[in-house]
């Protein structure tokens, strides 16, 4: 039975709540990834990177928050603090020594969160299309009225989903507002890892003057951004998936 097909590993929290997981033992440092918002752990990017550390002899993890993928709970419920709680779980009793977190999208904002609360775990940190601080900068601004007045009254409003023919985003009020107390990029991120971001200028979901941003309120001075002229949010084409390893594997050589 292949890694694909068989059942993942199950981590049990406090509440009931059950985290599906993938980890493949290897050497120091590991590699975990962090996923984006409402994906799941067989993505292209995972199993890429899965696929690269299997090869180097080197540990991965992937998983999936709670009410992604085969993790239990809803995904309305979720916010980005328990999203975080969950890296921090997995780095706690999943990801042996110290790792390199890549993070994709809203899993850049939980990389950034969880190497804060786990700085001894964290060796280098990867950031696709990182966009810490959605839930205030980007969301909001791209609702209607009509949606706006909708959260107010009834707590949610359901946006489209471009990328399949899913059922739309429900965004929940509370999803906007517990965002508020893990909002990172008015201060200095008090980070002193290697830290490379890769973005798409046609991005059209985070811009790419996010890396920049992120870039200007980090600690630490090595940082490296790429900057792909015709890349998209996925940036999950081969070519992107071989820039990605590249840079993963040029850390995994250097820290």
């Amino acid at each position: 039975m292949s890694d694909q097909t068989k059942d993942p590993e199950i981590l049990t929290r406090e509440d009931g709540s059950m985290i599906a997981y993938r980890h493949t033992a290897g050497k120091s440092p590991g590699v975990t990834f962090l996923t984006g918002f409402k994906s799941d752990m067989q993505g292209g990017k995972a199993l890429a990177l899965e696929a690269f550390c299997k090869a180097r002899g080197h540990a991965f993890t992937r998983f999936d928050y709670f009410g992604h993928g085969e993790s239990s709970g809803s995904f309305e419920d979720g916010t980005i603090g328990r999203w975080a709680d969950d890296a921090v779980r997995v780095l706690d009793e999943v990801a042996d020594g110290p790792q390199i977190l890549v993070g994709s999208s809203m899993g850049g904002w939980i990389m950034l969160l969880a190497a804060l609360k786990r700085p001894e775990k964290v060796a280098a940190l990867v950031g696709i299309a990182a966009a810490p601080d959605f839930t205030r900068d980007l969301i909001p601004p791209a609702l209607t009225p009509d949606q706006l007045e909708q959260i107010d009254r009834d707590g949610y409003c359901d946006i489209p989903n471009c990328y399949d023919d899913q059922e739309p985003y429900r965004i929940r009020k509370s999803l906007l507002e517990e965002g508020d107390n893990h909002l990172l990029l008015n201060g200095e991120i008090g980070l002193d890892v290697p830290i490379r971001l890769i973005h798409g200028i046609k991005d059209d979901d985070v811009p790419w003057r996010t890396a920049l941003r992120i870039m200007e309120q980090v600690r630490t001075d090595d940082v490296e951004i790429q900057f792909v002229k015709a890349g998209d949010h996925r940036l999950s084409e081969p070519h992107d998936l071989d820039r990605l390893t590249r840079t993963v594997g040029t850390l995994l050589e250097n820290v």
